[in-house]
């Protein structure tokens, strides 16, 4: 059987590597626009409305204008936007959430796509704050630095672009300091938190790759777990996941370090705890393509799960090219 998907935005960083990992597959067909009818709202309704898929790769208000145009209730959507994210009537799309969180997908006509950052503050906070091994109303602490690529194209063309006025020399720059990043209450929501985490962002010389970093004085937890304790609700709540998995101890404790780019061009996520249980202290390392499980390779899981494909289709390529 094979499936009409219409990426609405594909021109952007996102909808590129979608088209990418969905060209060549037998079980889907892309549909597109002529450029002179992408901005045209009479086709793109006809579009919106004549598939079995819509990927939105838009800005927020673009993508609540692309959902109010589709009336036929057989359309599935998945917005790779923020505007859902925490929305009534959408499913958040990160399979390993939880353990029905796959069948949730799978029966949705509406999926959110989760933000990079957030899949990442996601997967370590939740399986703690449901064990109880972080009290929900922990004051939560959360640490990352991505590439650039996350801030789309304006963003990368400052850094790439050495003709463009606003190219940026920036060897590292932290950002978000008003404290209202848009991903901040996606991740107190899904992680089950009562109170929005501190949230400090930062971009670094390099094009994709994300590490996000939770620290955690295990002293002032409640039952003091020790870094063993965190590393076994992680490894019970992501226990034969594809796409996610967690590191042993062994292999955490042997680094000196961790490189943002280590996964780039996969789905993967990868989990690490580092700990010092003389101090009562840890450090909980998500490390990820913010461009793949982190958006377009997460969209395709979702895309796969939603019409009832292999899950892993276009996603075990170990390289995905660069936009």
């Amino acid at each position: 059987m094979t499936f009409k998907v219409f990426i609405d935005g594909a021109v952007g960083t996102t909808g590129l590597q979608i088209r990418t990992r969905l060209e060549g597959r037998d079980d889907v067909i892309l549909i597109s626009l002529p450029e002179a009818e992408r901005k045209n709202p009479e086709s793109r309704r006809e579009v919106l409305n004549s598939v079995d898929l819509v990927v939105l790769c838009l800005p927020d208000d673009a993508a609540r204008e692309a959902v109010s145009l589709i009336d036929s209730a057989e359309v599935s959507v998945i917005d790779a936007s923020s505007a859902h994210r925490t929305a009534e009537g959408w499913i958040y799309g990160m399979p390993e959430y939880a353990a029905d969180q796959r069948d949730k997908i799978a029966a949705a006509k509406r999926v959110s796509n989760p933000g990079c950052y957030a899949i990442t503050g996601v997967s370590m906070l939740r399986p703690l704050v449901a064990t109880g091994l972080i009290p929900a109303d922990f004051p939560v602490t959360i640490n990352a630095i991505s590439g650039y690529s996350g801030g789309g194209k304006k963003l990368i063309s400052d850094f790439e672009d050495v003709n463009s006025p606003d190219y940026s020399h920036d060897a590292f720059r932290v950002y978000g300091l008003g404290l209202e990043h848009k991903h901040t209450e996606e991740i107190r929501v899904w992680s089950g938190l009562d109170n929005r985490p501190l949230f400090v962002p930062s971009i670094a010389r390099f094009r994709q790759g994300m590490l996000v970093q939770v620290p955690l004085q295990l002293w002032s937890l409640p039952g003091k777990p020790g870094p063993a304790d965190i590393h076994a609700a992680l490894a019970e709540h992501y226990a034969g996941c594809r796409f996610v998995s967690v590191a042993s101890l062994e292999e955490t404790t042997a680094k000196s370090a961790l490189e943002p780019e280590a996964l780039n061009g996969t789905n993967d996520l990868r989990l690490h705890v580092f700990g010092n249980a003389a101090r009562g202290q840890a450090v909980v390392v998500g490390l990820i393509d913010n461009l793949g499980k982190g958006a377009s390779g997460q969209a395709v899981q979702n895309i796969n799960i939603m019409l009832g494909c292999d899950e892993t289709a276009g996603l075990e390529e170990t390289v995905i090219p660069a936009y």
